[in-house]
């Protein structure tokens, strides 16, 4: 089946009552046989059929042969570290989300890993970061918010020569757009907050694998860490996926627009998206993307002028995250970035001035108009402040 077809009917053999939408078994714990015989579940924390049922489709979807579904997409990093030891290394990328760096600088400071960012689209680079520790390579393709491409195939071929492991994160394409595993990646993480879920009602998070080894280690952890998803977010992120490829696909046509429209004004500096023809990267990402996703990022030159840009916007929402049905708008330095610990801000962190929007499935129009809007009346008060003071 296509993605699309499997994103529709990934569940329909699930349920013996043959309910249109699979039901939710919201219990803590599950009656047993005997005091001596367990049935296939027993507590929710290790396990509940709506979760599984979940955790099925969403290893479908990405052509994988195991999921494990996490109660936010950082509880699943988490759990990707743990396949690292004391004194081995994770070579990590250089443009990370903002929270994923927070975590990695702990288990530098706490655990003995040893955690090098390396400009993953330098495959010369990658090689010389890599020795005889490294157990995992963490990369975002595209990443958030710069947008660098990383070559899959090449990441995958340098890991396994080393006999370490190539983790992506595939939140900002979802598998309608990209399949990591198809192109020899070991494991694909989701923040399923973003467009698997898409409603803005759900945190989670999820990792995709096809290794049983590995997604022994990882289910044990999702377990004795109690950071599974539970049956009600699991129930609501199955009715979501149901969507999942109309929306992205719309939103996909709606942010190719928006950035030409972009990257056509006088009072933007750089826009960042791997749909346009200057995007540093752009052969790799269509060699191995069905599409270039519906978050893009911009610079004004100003950080105050991109403040002030996000603020007269009237459809775009100020808010973190990204893939939601509504459009939303923010300042990674300051919000999704924020994190960043202070000794790494000026390796890691994002433009001051940079703004990232995230698209929704409005009319793009609309939104088009609304960029212009804000921008014009920004630009005009900034003119005539100017011409004030003088």
């Amino acid at each position: 089946m296509k993605i699309s077809t499997r994103c529709v009917h990934g569940d329909s053999l699930a349920d013996p009552y043959r309910a249109i939408a699979p039901p939710i078994y919201q219990t803590a714990t599950f009656k047993q046989l005997s005091a001596t015989e367990f049935g296939e579940y027993d507590y929710t924390r290790s396990g509940n059929p709506t979760r599984t049922l979940l955790e099925t489709q969403l290893a479908a979807l990405e052509d994988g042969a195991f999921a494990s579904a996490f109660s936010s997409g950082m509880a699943a990093i988490t759990a990707l570290t743990r396949l690292v030891n004391n004194g081995e290394q994770i070579v990590a990328g250089n443009d990370l989300y903002g929270g994923t760096v927070r975590l990695l600088e702990q288990l530098r400071k706490r655990q003995g890993i040893n955690v090098q960012y390396v400009d993953t689209t330098d495959l010369n680079a990658v090689r010389a970061a890599l020795t005889p520790a490294t157990r995992l390579i963490l990369v975002e393709t595209p990443s958030n918010p710069l947008f660098r491409i990383s070559d899959i195939r090449g990441l995958a071929q340098l890991a396994h020569k080393h006999n370490a492991l190539l983790a992506i994160d595939n939140s900002m394409m979802s598998p309608v757009l990209q399949q990591p595993l198809n192109l020899g990646a070991d494991l694909v993480i989701h923040s399923a907050t973003k467009f698997l879920c898409g409603h803005s009602d759900v945190t989670g998070g999820a990792v995709v694998t096809n290794d049983p080894a590995v997604h022994e280690t990882i289910s044990f952890y999702q377990n004795a860490e109690g950071a599974g998803l539970n049956p009600f977010e699991s129930w609501l992120l199955l009715r979501s996926l149901k969507t999942l490829s109309l929306r992205v696909e719309r939103q996909n046509e709606s942010t190719r627009r928006i950035a030409e429209f972009l990257a056509g004004h006088a009072e933007v500096l750089k826009v960042y998206y791997p749909g346009l023809e200057d995007h540093p990267g752009q052969q790799v990402h269509r060699s191995q993307a069905k599409g270039d996703g519906a978050v893009l990022s911009f610079t004004t030159g100003d950080a105050d002028l991109s403040k002030r840009i996000a603020e007269a916007t009237k459809l775009f929402t100020i808010a973190v995250s990204f893939g939601s049905f509504a459009s939303t708008i923010s300042l990674p330095y300051s919000m999704s970035h924020a994190s960043i610990p202070q000794t790494l801000k000026s390796e890691l962190a994002p433009p001051d001035d940079l703004v990232r929007i995230s698209v929704g499935i409005e009319d793009v129009d609309d939104l088009i108009e609304d960029l212009e809007q804000a921008i014009s009346s920004v630009s005009r008060a900034a003119h005539w402040k100017t011409l004030a003071i003088a």
